[in-house]
């Protein structure tokens, strides 16, 4: 078991405080917006070996997942994250070109997809996927204006995703003027006074609007579906979906990809034409995850991805030891309390809330004990694996 040394990104859109907090450590005041955990090669993970610092690809070689802790202070871009074929002939299309990696308008890191699964630690609002047609056209119809009603009858002559795409297309190449833009929000901002909304469509965009005032990406919220994860609670985004989020903490878990197309909502490099795409079937209605409950302190979020899963197992002080669900090459995060690993050798290691653990193959069964919580990130197969030697 190795103790991890994460690097952090301090994105505009981070929270000045929950990461910090989380942590054990006091705000600087900057916005702090991700920690990573794993080998990407923007940002790899570090553990001491013997008193010496090194990367953590050293030991684990390369994983195929990624850790984060997210903190959202205000909305991140509109987004999507590309399959794996689109990733393969984007990255090896700027890199024929000579675009370097860390260049602002890079827009592939690596030749991977990125799915990822975000499991929130606080109340997390997200957008993710596109509303039915119907529930589009009532929250377009409900605005006086010129725009939507523009998109309302587009969408009624071509109904469904291929519709909902064309107006997107629409948007992001054709952007409304910014009096058109002040016109949606003020009508959004005359329901909501008359508590008219729906499924929050129209708060959506007046939240948004204190952040972005002047961008066209605020009339493409209107086509996305909202979804609050509650503590505890995970959303599946599968590459192609088009998302944003809005405000909170979660934990991420993903292939190990920095790949981002976006289209609206941020200052960094937009690519409207990659995203539409990148843009794949898919209703956000889909986006929850119901996980499997193993024994009565763990539950196993596995999206159907080859991966990465995450288990969360919560120990009390009364509970003796419970073994920590997963096999193989695994991070480990307390993201509560205070416990202690004991690896089937005997190491044994205490960790707090905000403590991440590297845990190797070598460690076989890791019990946790204590009055706490820990998430585990792994590869399903390992897990499968690890269940097929202990049967043998």
């Amino acid at each position: 078991m190795h103790r991890l040394r994460n690097a952090s990104r301090d994105y505009d859109w981070g929270s000045s405080d929950d990461i910090p907090h989380f942590l054990g450590a006091s705000p600087d005041g900057r916005p702090l917006a991700e920690i990573w955990m794993g080998t990407h090669e923007l940002s790899p993970s570090e553990i001491e070996v013997e008193g010496e610092t090194s990367s953590l690809s050293g030991v684990a070689g390369q994983l195929p997942y990624m850790m984060k802790i997210l903190a959202a202070g205000r909305p991140l871009s509109l987004q999507v994250h590309p399959n794996a074929q689109l990733a393969r002939i984007g990255f090896e299309a700027e890199n024929a070109a000579g675009v370097p990696l860390d260049a602002p308008h890079r827009t592939y890191k690596d030749p991977r997809h990125k799915p990822e699964m975000a499991y929130a630690l606080t109340t997390f609002d997200t957008l993710v996927g596109f509303r039915p047609t119907a529930e589009i056209l009532r929250v377009l119809d409900g605005l006086d204006t010129e725009v939507t009603s523009r998109l309302a009858e587009e969408l009624r002559a071509k109904p469904g995703f291929d519709g909902i795409v064309r107006i997107v297309e629409q948007l992001l190449h054709e952007p409304p003027t910014a009096e058109e833009i002040t016109a949606i929000v003020d009508e959004c901002r005359r329901l909501v006074a008359q508590h008219v909304d729906v499924k929050r469509a129209y708060v959506t965009v007046l939240e948004v609007f204190e952040h972005f005032p002047g961008d066209s990406g605020l009339v493409l919220t209107l086509l996305l579906n909202r979804v609050t994860l509650q503590p505890g609670e995970a959303a599946f985004l599968g590459a192609g979906i088009i998302h944003a989020h809005l405000h909170g903490m979660c934990l991420e878990v993903m292939t190990s990809s920095d790949n981002v197309l976006r289209a609206g909502l941020t200052s960094k490099h937009v690519d409207p034409e990659g995203l539409v795409t990148c843009l794949e079937r898919g209703m956000s209605r889909l986006a929850r995850i119901t996980p499997e409950v193993v024994g009565t302190e763990t539950e196993v979020f596995a999206p159907d991805v080859d991966e990465f899963a995450l288990a969360v197992t919560q120990v009390a002080l009364t509970a003796s030891g419970v073994e920590l669900y997963g096999a193989g090459r695994r991070i480990a995060l307390c993201t509560g309390g205070r416990v202690e690993l004991v690896a089937e050798g005997g190491q044994r290691l205490p960790l707090v809330r905000g403590d991440s653990v590297f845990l190797e193959a070598a460690d076989g069964r890791v019990e946790v004990v204590g009055s706490g919580e820990v998430a585990v990130a792994f590869t399903p197969d390992d897990e499968i694996a690890g269940r097929l030697i202990d049967l043998v």
